[in-house]
């Protein structure tokens, strides 16, 4: 991470701290929904199929920005799905970083070949060891790795929400993450049950057992990009919520924190890491100020 960039977030937290401001720092904007899988825990794919326009999400960045947020998600659906005539979405990162953007992550499920060393970070879903991640999304674990080796950058990043099905690979993902090229770090959401996916959350002895498991490959050396300190208050589900810090974009409409806010009693059963994390970051919380510090300048 850039020293700039550095100063301007650590201004950002202080104001918001001790002010106690809600303006917003990191956004999210939802190219499509499409998407070639159809995942066992995911509520939210090719629900319309659309690609929205280039100038569409060129009008999103700019309220984004106006608005003070300076890092940046493209999320789907497939993320690599997302093209405009000839833009593609090496075209939107690059515009995002012209705008002024400070970190330009994306998110994709990993099917496609992963060249964008323009990205900060690629947030690529691996949901287990090959048998349980197949389980979830297909027969889909061989080529994502192949894909992964191949990379045209290390700005790699694997992403794993646990559930019922992979709660006990999480070992697995660590040392994946750990030993292959390219894949900077790991991190870890616990699945927010939607209405059609219930049966697949964990209970809370279930997410205190994989907290432990987190925090002993962290331990042992894995590479996590989450802050052991904010485990408790995911297991008891008691950090505050939403998170107006964060907000998303989607065919033009503003939604704070995510776009699950709006199922009712779903934001009381978040899974989302980065929400207890920034909740707890801008509620002042100091042991989530320092790992926050450390883990942030380690892999950015």
């Amino acid at each position: 991470m850039k020293f700039s960039s550095f100063l301007h977030f650590a201004r950002f937290g202080v104001r918001t701290i001790l002010l106690g401001r809600k303006d917003p720092i990191l956004g999210t904007i939802i190219l499509t929904d499409k998407c070639n899988l159809h995942c066992r825990h995911c509520s939210v794919n090719n629900l319309t199929a659309v690609i929205h326009p280039y100038p569409q999400i060129l009008d999103e960045m700019r309220q984004l920005y106006q608005m003070g947020v300076r890092i940046l998600f493209f999320c789907g659906g497939e993320t690599f799905l997302w093209q405009d005539g000839q833009k593609t979405l090496r075209d939107l990162v690059a515009q995002a970083r012209e705008m002024g953007f400070l970190i330009v992550n994306v998110v994709t499920n990993g099917t496609y070949p992963l060249d964008l060393p323009q990205a900060d970070l690629i947030l690529l879903s691996l949901d287990g060891d090959r048998e349980r991640h197949n389980a979830i999304r297909g027969d889909t674990y061989d080529a994502i790795l192949n894909n992964i080796q191949n990379a045209s950058s290390d700005n790699i990043c694997l992403y794993m929400a646990v559930n019922q099905i992979n709660k006990d690979a999480i070992r697995a993902v660590c040392t994946t993450a750990r030993d292959t090229k390219n894949v900077r770090a790991v991190s870890f959401n616990f699945h927010t049950p939607y209405p059609d996916t219930r049966e697949l959350a964990l209970s809370r002895e279930e997410k205190a057992a994989c907290c432990r498991t987190i925090a002993q490959m962290m331990k042992e050396g894995a590479p996590v990009f989450n802050l052991k300190s904010a485990f408790p208050y995911l297991i008891e589900n008691r950090f505050p919520t939403p998170c107006h810090q964060c907000v998303v974009m989607e065919n033009g409409k503003l939604s704070t924190c995510g776009r699950c806010i709006e199922v009712p009693g779903l934001c009381q059963q978040c899974g989302y890491f980065f929400v207890a994390e920034y909740t707890l970051l801008f509620r002042g919380n100091l042991r989530i100020i320092a790992e926050m510090l450390r883990t942030y300048l380690r892999y950015i």
